[in-house]
């Protein structure tokens, strides 16, 4: 089989221009429910104060058809509609069809773009209205008198918020880690500051009490008074820094 696609372009030649419209998507819902052979409607072009005016009117069978394929003349849609014309600019547009038979088919280049928008009118509003009606959601909320004792009665608890409660308390549980790795911990910790509460330690290192207590006191001593009461800081040979007193010392060493 060829990877080759030969286009038909023989609609170049007989094509006289196109225009490319958007239009609105009730307008091409009753488009589809035209017969075969049937008009959708005229358009109708003019000038108006030295502009060109282009208008469409639906025929009168289809808009008098409403969203279910029935004549209904309470729901019939909006008929006039007008045209609002753009510039191509320096777009080069063109138009192809594919079918069965033919391939596909270069239809023509597009010269114009337009916008079809309905005249605003009673017919429009009541269109609108219906659609807004359609998009309503089929569940609401409602606010109800008296309890409901003939479905599902409600429960204290749900069992997966009870599952979820338990995973998160066994989740939550301080596991010990390595020595090591808490004495690393410390050692940072102390790095940047020199005093710190335990309730702060537990919180950075996520140790259990009493194993984090057995640690602090080999590396360690709690402050009994002074400025820095009930903290904890550095033994003097774990410190990377100097303490008051030694820095005294020194200097009167020297």
């Amino acid at each position: 089989m060829s990877d080759k696609t030969e286009v038909n372009l023989t609609g170049v030649r007989q094509s006289k221009g196109l225009w490319i419209v958007k239009v609105p998507k009730y307008l091409s819902q009753q488009w589809d429910k035209a017969t075969e052979k049937g008009d959708v409607g005229k358009i109708t072009i003019g000038k108006k104060q030295g502009k060109t005016e282009v208008c469409f009117s639906l025929s009168e069978d289809l808009a008098a058809i409403d969203a279910v394929g029935e004549k209904d003349a309470s729901v019939q849609g909006p008929k006039d509609h007008s045209f609002t014309m753009h510039t191509v600019g320096g777009q080069t547009m063109v138009v192809f069809s594919q079918s069965d038979t033919d391939g596909i088919s270069l239809e023509g280049m597009v010269v114009h773009r337009a916008e079809c928008r309905p005249v605003v009118s009673d017919s429009y509003m009541n269109i609108k209205r219906l659609q807004i009606e359609s998009a309503k959601p089929q569940r609401l909320s409602q606010q109800l008198d008296k309890a409901i004792t003939n479905v599902f009665k409600p429960v204290a608890n749900h069992d997966f918020n009870v599952e979820y409660e338990k995973k998160k308390k066994s989740d939550g549980k301080m596991v010990r880690a390595e020595r090591q790795v808490v004495l690393d911990m410390l050692f940072s910790a102390f790095e940047k500051h020199q005093y710190y509460s335990f309730k702060d330690l537990v919180d950075i290192t996520k140790q259990p009490v009493t194993y984090l207590k057995e640690i602090m006191r080999e590396i360690g001593t709690c402050n009994r008074k002074g400025a820095h009461k009930s903290t904890w800081e550095l033994k003097p040979e774990y410190r990377h820094y100097h303490s008051v007193e030694e820095e005294e010392e020194e200097r009167q060493s020297t």
